[in-house]
């Protein structure tokens, strides 16, 4: 009996983080965090969970924007789908109308990447595997045959990425069994929100090192003393050992960028992120000049495979950060991942927001196993928010990620917590609404 997608449904789904300032930076001062939720549902009763995130208003646009690739998907037989996940990115990224919206850029790219990323999942929980281990286990060239080279290959070839994937093949084994027993590196981000005390941050520094990060990161950019004073406190508190990055989520102008880097160069930044607009990759390699040998980090606003291959060809960056629900889903991220290992830059994932955690692990450790072969200068960003509304949540020992081994890409969220933060009509949202017209009666 052939087995179609049947059905789907996608929620906006908020989390009022605004309220104790979780998330807020210069250029987002009062984030509540939030997602485009997709569940797509098979004739066979299986599901494929899949989720762009966001920041609060226009969670609505997005999923207006999911909702518009459906019926590309919907009453298609998923054996042939999964069979050709290369095809079904093609297609559903080259629609000819949706397309007009992008090309290859915002809502629209992304909402193309839940739809991906949600069959990817499906794909992996019918195997019976964790994402990780379903595409480290593709061979070279079923790796190779997922990827859009169209604009791309003047900077990776299909045979440079096949040769990439071959090198990779060796010690893949032992690398595998490194990662069952000891996990991937992350760094930490929970200290650093510009909206916390000062009190707040010397005393989550000093508990991210007892608790095994040996890098942490401080948003900056509000306010220049207000950044000098509190990069002191954090340095003051960690130690000279323990590294400390910064990020500046795009609020300057690039020769603002580099003087404030400079600024800050006593408290020996390990990068600066993001320093100015995502979409500037000349300005980029400026900065990175001007404030050597402090690194320039960015990625998790870059719109897709294009952007990341032209800061890779200009030296503009000195490290990658891709983004689970930024770009086209899984396949285009494999793309970004040998750009990376082509380039010999090492990725360093965004994974700040709702989720993104626990979807870009599974990035990073196929990275490691079939791609870069390597652990050296990667970490994985780790926020303690909201990982308890998934059903197979981060773990985090001694500073890295556990392995996870559930089947899928972890993207499912418990129904209790869709119930409850669904936008406007659950509960977290009308028991709001309730309490704040009171304070105004």
């Amino acid at each position: 009996m052939t087995v179609t997608f049947v059905e789907a449904r996608v929620s906006d789904v908020r989390f009022p983080t605004s309220r104790l300032l979780d998330g807020s930076d210069a250029m987002n001062p009062n984030p509540d965090y939030s997602a485009a939720y997709l569940e797509l549902m098979t004739s066979d009763g299986e599901v494929g969970h899949g989720f762009v995130f966001t920041i609060g208003n226009g969670n609505d646009v997005q999923v207006a924007a999911i909702e518009a690739h459906l019926p590309l998907v919907i009453g298609r037989d998923v054996d042939e789908v999964l069979a050709d996940m290369g095809g079904f990115s093609r297609g559903l990224v080259g629609d000819s109308q949706l397309r007009w919206l992008g090309p290859e850029k915002g809502v629209i790219h992304m909402a193309a990447g839940a739809v991906i990323n949600a069959v990817w999942d499906l794909r992996a929980r019918r195997a019976g595997v964790p994402l990780w281990k379903l595409l480290a286990d593709l061979s070279p060239a079923e790796i190779v045959d997922l990827i859009d080279f169209r604009y791309i290959a003047d900077a990776l070839s299909k045979d440079e990425a096949l040769r990439i994937l071959e090198a990779g093949l060796d010690g893949r084994a032992d690398r595998e069994r490194l990662l069952l027993e000891s996990g991937y590196p992350a760094y930490t981000t929970t200290p650093g929100w510009l909206g916390y005390s000062d009190e707040k941050l010397a005393a989550l520094s000093s508990a991210a090192v007892d608790d095994g990060f040996d890098l942490i990161k401080l948003k900056v950019g509000a306010d220049p003393a207000g950044d000098h004073r509190r990069l002191g406190i954090a340095r003051d508190t960690v130690g000279p050992d323990v590294k400390i990055a910064i990020d500046a989520n795009q609020v300057w102008g690039v020769a603002d960028a580099i003087r404030s880097t400079n600024a800050l160069a006593e408290f020996d930044p390990y990068w600066i992120e993001e320093p100015t607009s995502p979409d500037d990759v000349v300005g980029h390699a400026t900065i990175r000049k001007g404030v050597a040998p402090i690194k320039v980090a960015t990625g998790e606003h870059a719109h897709n495979s294009i952007v990341f291959k032209q800061l890779l060809q200009l030296d503009a960056i000195d490290i990658l950060q891709l983004d689970a629900t930024r770009v086209g889903g899984v396949n285009e991220n494999i793309a970004i991942v040998l750009l990376a290992a082509k380039f010999g830059v090492p990725v360093c994932p965004h994974a700040g927001g709702v989720g993104l955690c626990e979807l870009v692990r599974h990035l990073s450790m196929f990275d490691f196993l079939a791609v870069s072969a390597t652990l050296e200068d990667r970490r994985i960003e780790y926020v303690d928010h909201l990982h308890e509304h998934f059903t197979d949540p981060v773990v985090i020992r001694t500073g890295r990620y556990v392995t996870p081994t559930a089947p899928g890409m972890s993207a499912q969220m418990h129904d209790a917590s869709l119930a409850e933060f669904i936008f406007p009509t659950g509960a977290a949202w009308t028991t709001d609404r309730t309490a704040e017209g009171a304070r105004h009666e």
